[in-house]
Formats: structure tokens, C-alpha cells, sequence
């Protein structure tokens, strides 16, 4: 196994020694990585070289069975916290499905933890009480100890309760109800789904405090809050000495971008806040005029009753058409380099977005294990996306985030 410690002193004191270690192929400017730690394993060596792979002479992605680990996956801090949790993380949404069978569903969660997945995120909201029951008896069944795995899941609101709301009493209420439902002690994030307008931000931050205090949960973070209402907790939670949220979950794929890629990492850097992404999945196979299927995003086809970045009301027909029109054309270019890197679009997704450094977790759900199975080998892709790759790909979405320019108060006068 080979170890990498380095430190900027010694690579900048020692220039003479090591100019011929630190010349890459295209002359970049060579990055200086911190690490303490052997690298797991010799797969993910490539991405310390700095070489470009060249398109279309990969073969396909090996199907590793026998891997106590899988290669590629590794342990980070959850914002600036000391939680350590895997790269990739479990959704249990479509797990717990009705679609789904308990045994299936126990064979994906062991398939799971002997992959080396330590996080699994649960959401009432989605999947009703039963996910957290479900899940509570194959822990139980299975015997696995409290400290080798992470526990999250949600309050605000559910689809079966009109109870609704941050208030004090809901948060407690729904915490000590989690508890019982997944037959555990303590929770060890709870996250705030979507923010409550109606409540104050001092009882949100006071009673998240206090569900702390009282051993309920670890730590707690927020999910669907938009920059300013991150700091807007994080300025009360300091002013009234309360715990701080540790991470924002937020969607995250090719074709939503801007939050993660924009935000995000600001609040990383002065509050501390890490990023717990989902995302690469919620997409959708779309028939074309020929037959053919081509991988789309679902947001890409969302009715007028619902949010999205463009409205009915909004975009002519020709617009929407056009669009629409886009959209196929950059899922048929995505598939494309897919298929030449030895893998399919969506393992692609999954690759792409665990290569931007702010995403600390990456939330996959699936209805079998072999669902799971083939979303994992695309941790074997990480090496592969050189930049020259990943410029291809920004290349084909021609969609990257930019900061809106600032606006002088003085020009508005």
C-alpha cells in the first residue's frame, strides 16, 4: 500500500529534490494535497497524478462481489464537526416503498453496511412512520452496534398527520415519536425539514438545543433552508449560546447546480455548515419520437401545479418545446460519454457529483440490491474523470452556476 504525507512546507522547501515527482504530464500547476492518512485503496491513486484519460479507452467498470469495502469509498468530517460519515450515504425513501418487500429491503441494508455505507437518512415525510420502524427491526434483527453506524431523519411535516410546524412542542414530540419508532436511545442527526416562517427562530434553536442537551440526538442540521435562513439559525443559535447546525441537505445533480455549487460552500467556510447531497438518482428514462430511451432529470417535465425554475405561466409553448429540446440532447451527449467511459448515465451522475469537493455525503436510495449494487461501482469512475473529462461534461450541460454580479446601493438611488 502505498502512503502520501505531505505538507506545503516540505513541498515548497524541498523544490530541487522533488521537481521530478511533482511534473505532471500537461505542465499544470501540481496540488499540494494534506494527507495524514494511507490512501484505502490503489484506486483512487490515479486521481493523485494528475493524467487525463482519454476518451472511450476505458474499459468497463469491474463488478467487485467479494470487496468488504467498496473501493473508492471514503470517510469524511460532516461539515466542521468530528462525525465521520462515508462518502455515500443510504436514502431509505424508496427502501421502505410499498413497492418493496421487508426481506428485500433487509438485504439492501446489509448490502449497505458491508459495503462500508456507515449513514443512513430517513425522512417521515416521504416514507410515512414506516421506514422508521422497518428499519428499527432489521437493526435490531441484525445486531449491529449502536457506534458503527449514523441515524438521520426529519421533522416538519408529514403526509399522513396535519400536524405541521416548528414549534417547541412538535419538534419534542416528534423526536421522542422517532425514538420509539426506531427502538434507539438517541438519533444522531436531526435534521429541520424546510423552515417554519410561522415560528421564531429562537424556539426553533432553543428547543433543537434542547433535544440535544437532553441526549435525544447528537447534532442537527437543517434541509431545504435556503442561505439566509442557515444564518439566520446560526446567528441566534450564537447569540442565545446554542448548538449550531452541523449540515444542509439539499438536492444536488447536472441539472441543479446553483445552491450547491454557489452557497453552499460559503456557509461551509464561515459557519461551518457541510452539505449532504441528493439528487443523482430522481431521474427518469424518456421515450424520444424514434423509440429510443434517453436518461432525463425529472424536473425536466413537471406540471403547473407544482415549484419549479421555469412555470406555465412564464415560457410560451415554443419556449417550453425548446427546452425540452435541449434537455435530450444533453441527456443522448451524457449517455454517449457515459458509454465511452464503460458506464451507464447514471453511474456517471453519481461520479460527477461525488468529484465536487463540497459534497461531504452522497444520498443514494434503491428498490433492490442490485440497484445498489451498480450505483456503487460508479465510486470506481472517480479516477477516470480527469479534467479533461469533466470539461467535456460541463462542456455538453453549458449550464455552470454564476454569482449574479453585485448591485451598488448608490446606483439605485
Amino acid at each position: 500500500m502505498s502512503v502520501v504525507l505531505c505538507n506545503v512546507a516540505s513541498a515548497t522547501g524541498n523544490d530541487n529534490n522533488n521537481n521530478n515527482d511533482n511534473i505532471s504530464e500537461d505542465s499544470n500547476p501540481v496540488t499540494i494535497y494534506r494527507c495524514r492518512a494511507p490512501i484505502a485503496s490503489l484506486d483512487c491513486m490515479e486521481e493523485f497524478s494528475g493524467r487525463s484519460t482519454s476518451l472511450g479507452s476505458n474499459p468497463a467498470i469491474p463488478v467487485r462481489n467479494n470487496a468488504t469495502t467498496t473501493p473508492g469509498l471514503r470517510y469524511k468530517n460532516l461539515g466542521k464537526s468530528g462525525l465521520r460519515v462515508s462518502n455515500v450515504g443510504l436514502g431509505t425513501w424508496p427502501i421502505f416503498s410499498p413497492g418493496v418487500s421487508e426481506d428485500q429491503a433487509e438485504a439492501i441494508l446489509r448490502l449497505a453496511v458491508d459495503s462500508g455505507i456507515n449513514l443512513f437518512d430517513l425522512s417521515e415525510a416521504h416514507s410515512g412512520t414506516r421506514a422508521e420502524i422497518e428499519l428499527g427491526k432489521i437493526i435490531q434483527k441484525a445486531g449491529w452496534k449502536r457506534t458503527s453506524y449514523i441515524i438521520t431523519t426529519k421533522i416538519y411535516w408529514s403526509t399522513k398527520s396535519e400536524e405541521r410546524g416548528l414549534s417547541r412542542k412538535h419538534i419534542i414530540e416528534s423526536v421522542q415519536a422517532s425514538l420509539q419508532r426506531l427502538q434507539l436511545s438517541y438519533i444522531d442527526i436531526v435534521l429541520v425539514h424546510k423552515a417554519d416562517s410561522m415560528c421564531p427562530m429562537e424556539e426553533i434553536v432553543r428547543a433543537m438545543n434542547y433535544v440535544i442537551s437532553q441526549g435525544w440526538s447528537m447534532y442537527w442540521g437543517t434541509a431545504r433552508w435556503s442561505p439566509v435562513e442557515i444564518m439566520e439559525a446560526y446567528t441566534n443559535c450564537r447569540q442565545f449560546n446554542c448548538v449550531t447546525p452541523i449540515v444542509e441537505q439539499a438536492e444536488y445533480h447536472m441539472f441543479c447546480r446553483e445552491k450547491a455549487e454557489l452557497y453552499l460552500p460559503e456557509m461551509y467556510n464561515k459557519i461551518g455548515v457541510g452539505f449532504m447531497a441528493w439528487g443523482p438518482l430522481s431521474m427518469c428514462l424518456g421515450d424520444t419520437q424514434n423509440g429510443e430511451r434517453l436518461w432525463l432529470p425529472k424536473g425536466s417535465f413537471k406540471t403547473k401545479s407544482q415549484s419549479y425554475s421555469w412555470t406555465e405561466d412564464e415560457v410560451n409553448k415554443e419556449e417550453r418545446l425548446e427546452e425540452t429540446r435541449r434537455m435530450y440532447d444533453k441527456a443522448r451527449d451524457i449517455s454517449n460519454l457515459a458509454e465511452k467511459l464503460g458506464c451507464n448515465a447514471m453511474q456517471l451522475s453519481i461520479a460527477w457529483s461525488l468529484k465536487h469537493e463540497p459534497v461531504q455525503c452522497l444520498l443514494l436510495g434503491a428498490t433492490s440490491a442490485e440497484q445498489l449494487h451498480q450505483s456503487l461501482q460508479a465510486l470506481q469512475l472517480l479516477p477516470r474523470l480527469s479534467t479533461g473529462v469533466m470539461l467535456e461534461i460541463e462542456r455538453i450541460l453549458d449550464n455552470k452556476p454564476v454569482r449574479p454580479p453585485p448591485i451598488s446601493t448608490l446606483a439605485l438611488r
